[in-house]
């Protein structure tokens, strides 16, 4: 028998995705300028090594200083016009220092790693922002308003104002936030809430800009402006919680502004006090100089905690996590508590049949089987798992006619010239998860459970997350009560919160701050961003992750793989062990060398050399975090 067609529901056009990291990369002039100078550079060590003429590499590691240099230089000299002064510009000073001493290499090395740097917070940053514009892009650019004679027009979403009344399609997105005046439809509220099965909306309900309508027609009275809507509070979440974390770094650049201002002021001391007490000349004092601005200079501080947080990165990267930045790096292992969200992190974000109760003699695969057969036409997460469960058991399902949609309630059809109908349970859930009735010529057959698929490696990650901190873990959901206890009493939670809507989490997560906890949110959804936004670390997950969740987030789990993360936390934990090594060591020679400058008088290729040998050595010991023992131990 030819099965019967059903009517296709109108989708919408796909949204765009943001353009991706190496478009974004490219089209960036501080990352051409950056790779130029990296080009020079090499270039120009690749002629130094093979004994080419000094003329010809110096050549070309001068244009690099240009190249590289330009950017930091001026912007260092807008910042004393402020009345400020940045590393950049220390640096810069310091690679022209090197260069006017002969040591040109060590000056184009460090113009390379600070307009790499520079080049790398500015992708993240216009990244960041390309994301959270593409998420406007969920809330639909047209709308059909019903005038007051019931005449239909199509509109501009950003025209919708309060007490405007839209149609709202099967298969369309909600143009604005609003309450059902008329109709009911199952609408699926996934990318907004987080809730894993579309939920059922009726006269007098709530839906929300964004969201996708099912079979079922709705008229929805518009109650907030666009600019008001949940999807434009959402990116005011995002913005304002990336603008309170990156206010933490404050400290970091008051650190910044005091060793710029004080290396200067002493390097100018270092000029002037031996020719104005001493008698030395000029030359004298200008060697002294340059000598102190060298070895005062912050490179082998730089390199104590750059090498063991790069590696890291790196040997975190070759096992499928994607950390962001060094300063993440450092971060993680100060976490303190693990927040989860549920669907798409914990689960797959798709149901699973995990009971099936028959009555009137009927057996488990002949319920099964007759609410497959009406529910093969349906597109409802709930039918595609009770069909794929048949599937699974190798059951044959019989052809259904007469299917027919029931919004916000089910499906029914003509099996074998019987009636079969699914509904879903008055109380849309149970206990242990999502309860559908299956009727038979009215006839009650057996009842399905289905819950969210809970990821295999789950409970097992969550555990040892929980030993690794030796706190608790946290869930965050947006879904219901009942949902949200079934998972967490299966993955050990200490403390659920439900029910959340974006802003929520962000409030939750805030607080828990406030009380002293450094936080890990990890989640995967739209959702879930403004939360990864404001926590301390946010974990996303690669696989599943939401175009603005993979941007916010600090940590991208490129495999969905949640094991990673203890492994990551106690990675980092053992780098910040090793930058605390590396700062003392570099630390110890800086003050050497400098007291060494200051009493008696330092050789400069000394200076040179124990300047760069603590580099050196600063760097091998933060390489070691490159073995795979760093990670698996």
């Amino acid at each position: 028998m030819t099965r019967t067609a059903t009517p296709p529901i109108v989708r919408e056009r796909p949204l765009p995705r943001p353009p991706s990291i190496f478009s974004t990369a490219l089209k960036t002039p501080e990352v051409r300028w950056a790779l130029a100078a990296l080009a020079l550079f090499l270039l120009g060590w690749s002629f130094q090594l093979a004994g080419a003429p000094a003329p010809l590499w110096w050549t070309l590691y001068l244009v690099c200083y240009a190249t590289g240099g330009w950017e930091p230089a001026l912007a260092g000299l807008r910042a004393l016009r402020e009345k400020t002064l940045d590393v950049d510009l220390l640096m810069i000073v310091a690679a022209l220092a090197a260069a006017s001493i002969g040591q040109i290499f060590d000056g184009a090395l460090l113009v390379v790693i600070f307009a790499t740097s520079g080049a790398l917070e500015v992708i993240v940053t216009r990244r960041t922002a390309d994301s959270v514009d593409s998420l406007l892009n969920l809330a639909p650019e047209q709308a059909t308003l019903v005038e007051g004679d019931g005449a239909t027009r199509t509109v501009s979403s950003r025209e919708l104002e309060p007490g405007h009344r839209v149609l709202v399609r099967p298969g369309e997105r909600v143009g604005g936030d609003g309450i059902v005046i008329d109709g009911t439809s199952e609408v699926d509220q996934q990318a907004i809430t987080g809730e894993s099965v579309p939920v059922v909306r009726e006269v007098g309900d709530e839906v929300l800009s964004g969201t996708v309508n099912g079979t079922g027609t709705l008229t929805v009275r518009i109650t907030r402006p666009a600019s008001e809507s949940v999807i434009a509070r959402i990116v005011a979440l995002v913005e304002e919680a990336s603008e309170t974390k990156a206010g933490t770094q404050l400290f970091i650049e008051k650190v910044e502004q005091t060793y710029s201002f004080g290396v200067v002021i002493a390097t100018l001391l270092v000029l002037t006090v031996p020719m104005l007490f001493f008698a030395h000349t000029f030359e004298e004092a200008l060697l002294r100089a340059i000598v102190f601005m060298i070895v005062a200079s912050p490179c082998a501080v730089v390199l104590s905690t750059m090498p063991p947080l790069l590696a890291s990165i790196a040997n975190a990267g070759r096992h499928g996590v994607l950390v962001k930045s060094a300063t993440v790096m450092e971060t993680l292992g100060r976490t303190t508590l693990v927040a989860y969200d549920k669907t798409g992190t914990l689960t797959e974000g798709a149901p699973e049949v995990i009971a099936v109760t028959p009555t009137g003699g009927r057996d488990e695969d002949e319920v099964l089987v007759l609410a497959a057969a009406v529910e093969h036409y349906s597109e409802h997460p709930l039918g595609r798992a009770i069909v794929g469960q048949a599937g699974e058991r190798g059951l044959p399902v019989p052809e259904a006619s007469e299917f027919r949609a029931l919004p916000g309630r089910g499906v029914t059809g003509r099996v074998q010239g019987r009636v079969v109908t699914v509904e879903r349970a008055d109380a849309a859930s149970t206990a242990t998860g999502t309860l559908v009735h299956v009727r038979v010529d009215q006839d009650t057959a057996g009842e399905i459970t289905l819950v969210d698929r809970l990821r295999p490696d789950a409970p097992a990650a969550v555990e040892a997350a929980v030993e690794t901190i030796g706190a608790p873990a946290v869930l965050l959901t947006g879904d219901n009560a009942s949902a949200a206890a079934e998972v967490a009493g299966r993955t050990g939670m200490g403390t659920v919160y439900h029910s959340l809507l974006p802003q929520d989490k962000v409030a939750v997560v805030t607080d828990l701050e406030a009380r002293g906890e450094r936080v890990m949110v990890v989640g995967d959804g739209i959702n879930d961003a403004p939360a990864l936004a404001a926590a301390s670390t946010g974990v996303s997950m690669g696989r599943r992750g939401s175009d603005l969740a993979l941007d916010t987030a600090d940590v991208i789990i490129v495999r969905d793989e949640l094991g990673a993360l203890p492994h990551l936390m106690r990675l980092s934990r053992r780098a910040r062990r090793y930058v605390i090594a590396n700062l003392a060591i570099a630390g110890t020679v800086i003050a050497a060398l400098v007291v060494w400058d200051l009493v008696g008088t330092l050789p400069l290729a000394l200076a040179v050399a124990g300047h760069e040998g603590s580099t050196v050595l600063v760097a091998l010991n933060g390489a070691r975090l490159l073995r795979r023992s760093a990670w698996e131990r």
